[in-house]
C-alpha cells in the first residue's frame, strides 16, 4: 500500500527516534521460521502489469524463467476482486478487497490459482499471497452483513485510513472481525495450499491479531510471514520478516547525498545527509531496538517506491548495482521486484493497465541478479537467521568506502563498495579484510583487496562452496 508518513521513517532513521532504547536485548524472535526461509530470494509478481496477458495463467509460463533466475518464494499482490465503490482510477487499487474468498476475474479463477501454486511447489519455489487486514473496499460484504466489523470516526461514519478513500478501516479490537480475517487468512492455505502471506501495513493492526492469526496458521502448515512494516513487537512472535524501510531510506539518503538521486532532486525531498558510516549505525540501532534474531527484507524497488517514489534507477543512477549488492550481502532477505530483473525502467500505473511492459529477454541485469542468487544460495554466511554478530565492518581512511565481512564456521563472503560519486582509494585504518583463497563472484579471478575504486563501484568475495 502506497505510504504515508515518509517524513516519520527517516526521521526514524537518523536516530532521533531510537534515543531511549540504547538497551540490551531481553526477548529473541521467536516465529516459527520455515527453514527454506534461510537462503531464499523473495520475487514480488505484479499480476497486472507484469505479463503479455496480466494473469495467473500468463504467469505461470513465467515459471521456467523465475526458477532459472534463481527466485525461491513467489509473493503475489492481491488476488482478490476490488471494490468499485469509490474505486481509483479504471482498474482500481488492488489493495481495496471486496471479496477475501474469492479471485479476481482479471486475473483468472480459483483453479488457476491452485494450478500455479501447484506449478511452483513442482519447481521447488514457494508461493506467498499479499493479505489486507486493516481495511477493506467500500463494497466489501461485510460493510452491509457485518457493519459491526468496521472502525468509526467521531461522526460514527465508516472512514478510510489516511488518503485511502477506496477502503473503510477495521476495528481490529472486535473479536468478531479478527475472527471472520483469521477465517479468511486460514482460507487460502486449506484450499490453494499457499506458503504463507505478505501483510499490508501490518504495523497498522494489533500485534496479538497476528500472533493469534499464526497459532491458528500454523496448525494447518508451516507458514512465512512478511511484515509490511518496521515494528520491532510484530517480529518477537507473529512474522518471520519485516521490511527493511529504514535501510531503504537509508541508501536513498545516501543517493542523494552523492547528488544522483534524480527523483529526490525533481520532487524537492529533503533528505538528511548520509555516507556509508550511516549503514552500520542503523545496524546496531536496530540490534538494540529488535528482538534478537529479527530478520529484515532488503530491496531497492518494490510495488510502492516504483510507482509512488520512483524507479531504482531514477533514485539510485549509476549506483543501482551498488546498493543491489548490499540488499543481497547485508543481514536479512533480498527480494525482486517484477522487471528488476532485466533492468526495467519503468513506474508502472497502478490503478489502469499500464501499455508499458517489461521485455523479459536475457540482458546484463539478468546475469547479474542470477550470480547474487546463485551466492545467496550457496554461501550459508549470508543464509537469513545467521547472527548479525556475525557481520563485521571494517573501518577505511574514506569515509565513503563500505566494508564488510560474514561469515561462520563454514563460508565467508566479504564486501567492498564506493558509495560516493568520486574515485576513492581504499585504506583501512587499523586491518584490511583477510580475503585469502577468496573469489571475485562477478569476475571469478582470485580476491584481491582493490587500491582504487570508480565512483560506486564494488567488489563481493566469496569462499569456495562446500
Amino acid at each position: 500500500m502506497k505510504r504515508i508518513a515518509i517524513i516519520s521513517i527517516i526521521a526514524a532513521i537518523v536516530g532521533t527516534a531510537f534515543a531511549g532504547l540504547a538497551k540490551t536485548h531481553v526477548i529473541g524472535a521467536k516465529s516459527p521460521k520455515p527453514a527454506w526461509m534461510e537462503n531464499a530470494v523473495i520475487y514480488e509478481a505484479n499480476l497486472r502489469q507484469g505479463t503479455a496477458n496480466r494473469n495467473l495463467k500468463g504467469l505461470q509460463q513465467e515459471l521456467p524463467r523465475l526458477k532459472e533466475l534463481g527466485v525461491d518464494i513467489i509473493w503475489l499482490m492481491p488476488i482478490h476482486p476490488i471494490s468499485e465503490k469509490n474505486r481509483k482510477g479504471t482498474m482500481g487499487s488492488y489493495y481495496a478487497v471486496k471479496d477475501y474468498k474469492a479471485v479476481n476475474p482479471e486475473f483468472g479463477t480459483m483453479q488457476d490459482l491452485k494450478d500455479f501454486v501447484k506449478a511452483a511447489h513442482e519447481k521447488g519455489m514457494k508461493v506467498i499471497l499479499d493479505e489486507v487486514c486493516n481495511h477493506t473496499g467500500c463494497d466489501n460484504a461485510w460493510v452491509t452483513e457485518h457493519p459491526e466489523y468496521y472502525a468509526r470516526n467521531e461522526k460514527g461514519e465508516m472512514f478510510g485510513p489516511f488518503d485511502w478513500t477506496d477502503t473503510y478501516k477495521l476495528d481490529n479490537s472486535n473479536p468478531a472481525t479478527r475472527a471472520a480475517m483469521i477465517d479468511a487468512l486460514k482460507f487460502w492455505v486449506r484450499e490453494a495450499d499457499i506458503d504463507g502471506y505478505r501483510c499490508d501495513v501490518a504495523g497498522e493492526v494489533p500485534t496479538d491479531f497476528w500472533e493469534e492469526a499464526r497459532l491458528q496458521l500454523e496448525a494447518i502448515k508451516p507458514v512465512f510471514m512478511l511484515a509490511e512494516a518496521s515494528t520491532p513487537s510484530l517480529m518477537k512472535k507473529a512474522f518471520d520478516a519485516d521490511y527493511a524501510w529504514p535501510m531503504k531510506d537509508v541508501f536513498n539518503a545516501i543517493a542523494a547525498t552523492q547528488g544522483v538521486n534524480e527523483y529526490a532532486k525533481q520532487h524537492n525531498q529533503n533528505l538528511p545527509k548520509m555516507t556509508a558510516a550511516d549503514i552500520p549505525a542503523l545496524i546496531e540501532r536496530q540490534k538494540t531496538e529488535y528482538p534478537r534474531g529479527s530478520v529484515h527484507m532488503n530491496m531497492i524497488t518494490n510495488h510502492d517506491l516504483n510507482s509512488w517514489e520512483g524507479t531504482e534507477f531514477e533514485r539510485f543512477g549509476p549506483a543501482v548495482e551498488t546498493f543491489a549488492v548490499l540488499s543481497y550481502t547485508l543481514p536479512g532477505m533480498p527480494m525482486l521486484y517484477t522487471g528488476q530483473e532485466v533492468g526495467f525502467n519503468h513506474a508502472f500505473e497502478f490503478f489502469e493497465h499500464d501499455k508499458v511492459q517489461p521485455d523479459y529477454k536475457a540482458n546484463k541485469y539478468t546475469k547479474f541478479y542470477q550470480i547474487l542468487n546463485n551466492l545467496k544460495h550457496k554461501n550459508t554466511a549470508l543464509n537469513a537467521n545467521e547472527p548479525i554478530e556475525r557481520t563485521n565492518f571494517i573501518d577505511s581512511v574514506d569515509p565513503d568506502v563500505l566494508t564488510f565481512t560474514r561469515q561462520n564456521g563454514k563460508d565467508k563472503v566479504v564486501v567492498i563498495a564506493n558509495l560516493s560519486n568520486k574515485v576513492s582509494n581504499v585504506h583501512y585504518l587499523r586491518r584490511e579484510p583477510y580475503v585469502v583463497e577468496m573469489t571475485d563472484i562477478f569476475t571469478g579471478k582470485e580476491a584481491r583487496i582493490p587500491k582504487v575504486l570508480k565512483p560506486w563501484e564494488y567488489v563481493v568475495f566469496s569462499t569456495p562452496a562446500k
